[in-house]
């Protein structure tokens, strides 16, 4: 259903199911999937495109153009998969050039008021809390979770199943698995509750924590951390991610070694 008080241009193309209800905005070069519903006042701008099932809610603006000095016109893209939720006055740019894009994977939900910078990458399953704002080419993965009002600055990477509390400001790198809190932000733990959850072993977990107590309980570099884990710690898939997410770190981690070249 949509409503005649609605916007929509003769450009976009809707699937089936789709509602749009009165004063959304739908922009020219938008595609939206089967059952997605476009709540009052929403606006879906050009570029954009949305998968299945998606709801987006009253003043959110998905599209806009981004804002970074680098981004000079022209056509850009956002691209968002499945069984997304976007809750009211969350603002997601597009990517800052065409051969980039900013991508919402499945199954996220973003709470009021998150702002999601130009080239971010969110993966699938994450929960956004209220008033985040994440800076751009940031790259979110599986499972995370980010409190309310944490800011992650430019270029961050966070890792599957991690997790950071309310209010932090992060400007390294996220571990997979662990849980970051406080001001200078720091380790607090691995995320065992959302481990669990995914059935990863009470063995495996155990592993993981021996691993970031190599990482945060001695005064060296990553690199050393990850030969101290591949010595120490039992091999397994779980411990592999921390591994590659260890050596590729581009910034560093949050409150661990510095990277050696």
């Amino acid at each position: 259903m949509i409503s005649p008080l609605a916007y929509v241009d003769k450009t976009a193309k809707l699937g089936e199911n789709v509602t749009v209800h009165p004063f959304a905005y739908i922009d020219k070069n938008v595609v939206i999937g089967d059952n997605c519903e476009i709540m009052p006042y929403a606006s879906i701008m050009n570029g954009t495109t949305l998968g299945k099932n998606n709801k987006v809610c009253q003043h959110a603006a998905l599209g806009v153009d981004p804002q970074d000095f680098h981004y000079s016109g022209g056509e850009t893209y956002l691209r968002i998969g499945d069984d997304n939720v976007f809750r009211e006055n969350v603002v997601i740019s597009r990517g800052t050039t065409k051969e980039d894009a900013t991508v919402i994977g499945n199954g996220n939900f973003f709470m009021d008021k998150v702002h999601i910078c130009h080239d971010v990458k969110v993966h699938d399953k994450c929960v956004i809390g209220i008033g985040v704002n994440i800076a751009g080419e940031c790259e979110i993965d599986s499972y995370s979770i980010l409190s309310t009002n944490v800011v992650l600055n430019q270029h961050c990477h966070m890792g599957l199943c991690s997790m950071v509390q309310s209010g932090s400001r992060v400007s390294k790198d996220i571990p997979p698995y662990v849980i970051i809190a406080g001001n200078p932000a720091g380790y607090h733990g691995v995320n065992s509750f959302i481990m669990s959850h995914m059935k990863i072993t009470d063995r495996v977990i155990r592993h993981i924590m021996n691993a970031y107590r190599l990482v945060y309980s001695v005064n060296c570099s990553l690199e050393d951390s990850v030969n101290r884990i591949n010595d120490q710690v039992p091999m397994s898939d779980e411990i592999k991610i921390v591994v590659e997410f260890l050596k590729n770190s581009k910034l560093g981690v949050v409150g661990a070694g510095a990277i050696t070249d």
